[in-house]
C-alpha cells in the first residue's frame, strides 16, 4: 500500500513537473531585460523580454514580438536550451505513460510486479534525465542573457521552468527509489512451494531429504 502512494505520489510531481516544462518552452517571457534599470524601464515604458524563440516588446497596450529564425546566428546558450528544452518535452510523454501503465491497480495481461517495477524504475530514469535538461536550461539561460544585454529580471516562464524541474527531479527520485526498495525486498516464492505425492499430503523438501539420508544410512 504505502509503494503504491509513492508510486502514485512520483507519478503526479513528475506530471506538474513535465507540464512545467511544456509551458517554459512555449512561451517567451524567460527574461524582462532594461538598460537602465528595472523602475526606470518602467516609467520610460522600454521593457523588453527574452525567450528561446523570440524577443518581445513590452509596453502600455502593445506586447509585439519578433521571432529568431536563423538558428545559425543564435548564441549558443539559446540552442542549447531550445534542444534540452525540446528533447525533455518529448521523453516526458512516453516515460509518464510507461509509469501510469505499471500501477498496481493497472493489469496487462497478468504481468508479474517485478516487471512493473522494472518498467517503473526505466520511467523514472529518463523523467530524472528530463529534470537534468531542463536544470541546465533554466540555469544556463538567464546567465547567457544577463552577459549579452546587461541588467535584466527573472520572467514567469523561467519561474515555470524551475518549478517544473524541481518537481521532475522529486517524482523521479521516487520513482526510482521506491521501485529499486520493492524489488530487492521482494521475497523468492520458490521456498515456500511444496511437493504433492499421488497418495496426498504436501510434504515440504526438507523432510524429503530427511528420509532420503535415513534409508542410506540403513
Amino acid at each position: 500500500m504505502a509503494n503504491s502512494c509513492l508510486q502514485l505520489s512520483g507519478f503526479f510531481l513528475s506530471f506538474l513537473g513535465w507540464l512545467g516544462i511544456v509551458i517554459a518552452i512555449s512561451t517567451n517571457d524567460w527574461v524582462v531585460m532594461c538598460k537602465y534599470g528595472l523602475n526606470t524601464c518602467k516609467k520610460m515604458d522600454e521593457l523588453e523580454a527574452k525567450g528561446p524563440w523570440a524577443e518581445c516588446v513590452i509596453s502600455t497596450g502593445l506586447y509585439h514580438c519578433f521571432t529568431r529564425s536563423q538558428i545559425l546566428d543564435l548564441p549558443a546558450y539559446i540552442q542549447t536550451t531550445r534542444a534540452l528544452m525540446i528533447t525533455g518535452s518529448i521523453l516526458g510523454l512516453p516515460a509518464l505513460v510507461m509509469v501510469l501503465m505499471s500501477m498496481s491497480c493497472i493489469s496487462l495481461c497478468n504481468e508479474p510486479q517485478a516487471s512493473k517495477n522494472k518498467r517503473t524504475v526505466f520511467g523514472g530514469v529518463i523523467i530524472l534525465i528530463v529534470a537534468l535538461g531542463g536544470m541546465v536550461s533554466t540555469v544556463w539561460f538567464p546567465i547567457g542573457a544577463y552577459r549579452e544585454h546587461g541588467l535584466m529580471s527573472f520572467g514567469f516562464s523561467l519561474y515555470t521552468g524551475w518549478f517544473g524541474t524541481i518537481f521532475t527531479l522529486l517524482g523521479g527520485c521516487i520513482l526510482t527509489c521506491c521501485s529499486l526498495e520493492s524489488s530487492s525486498s521482494r521475497p523468492y516464492q520458490d521456498n515456500n512451494r511444496f511437493y504433492y505425492s499421488k497418495q496426498g499430503g504436501g510434504i515440504p523438501p526438507a523432510a524429503t531429504s530427511t528420509n532420503h539420508a535415513k534409508s542410506a544410512h540403513v
